[in-house]
């Protein structure tokens, strides 16, 4: 669990789908690529979606910084 002071620097953001395609650079469908267990692209690391509603997703802001701070090691 993030101490306070960690969440005043990171807040928790919820990011949408147009958002997350521009901060990894990588597209819609690549993004789904890699949360689909039966795709070659499948990467178990990568942060699941939340639901927001009952036809939208989002990913939090800290589980996507965690998964390209993994990446760049």
């Amino acid at each position: 669990m993030p101490n306070i002071s960690e969440q005043k620097a990171h807040p928790l953001r919820i990011l949408r789908m147009a958002e997350l395609t521009v901060i990894l650079g990588i597209s819609r469908s690549s993004i789904y690529e890699k949360l689909n267990p039966k795709s070659r692209y499948y990467d178990a690391e990568f942060p699941k979606p939340v639901r927001l509603g009952a036809a939208s997703v989002g990913w939090r802001s800290t589980a996507i910084d965690k998964w390209i701070a993994s990446r760049t090691v």
